[in-house]
């Protein structure tokens, strides 16, 4: 079985912080103006652009090793089915190949992220330990 270049505490980290930012939606009412308190915070899962989630996904992702980026990338494609776990050095080595320091933007581009991740750790035989919300170091 081929070894991670990245913990899978942070992929975990990563997991949970994707999932946040997956079930956001486009504007439905730009000029709503009401209160959180009266709709139910309905507007926190409109995707106005400014997301938090996006910046601190982003900052987590560049301060990782180019090793963790490339294997975050390979693991996406893993969950996603470009290859199996035997393929995992062609997964990693093509991965490499296209990296540069836009990592996190193509990660974020990827619909499902979170799930794609679970995916890809599923088929390492590594399941999720729980909703960890903040990186262990």
């Amino acid at each position: 079985m081929p070894e991670l270049s990245i913990s899978t505490d942070k992929v975990e980290f990563l997991i949970v912080k994707a999932r946040e930012f997956d079930v956001k939606e486009g504007v439905v009412d730009p000029d709503a103006g009401s209160n959180g308190a009266d709709d139910d915070m309905i507007d926190v899962l409109e995707d106005d652009g400014r997301d938090p989630v996006i910046r601190e996904i982003s900052g987590f992702i560049d301060a990782l090793s180019a090793d963790e980026q490339i294997d975050l990338v390979a693991l996406v494609r893993l969950g996603r089915g470009d290859g199996t776990v035997e393929e995992w050095n062609e997964l990693r080595a093509e991965a490499a190949r296209g990296h540069n320091n836009r990592t996190a933007q193509y990660l974020l581009g990827e619909p499902l992220l979170g799930d794609l991740l679970a995916e890809g750790l599923d088929e390492f035989g590594l399941p999720l330990e729980g909703d960890r919300t903040t990186p262990v170091h």
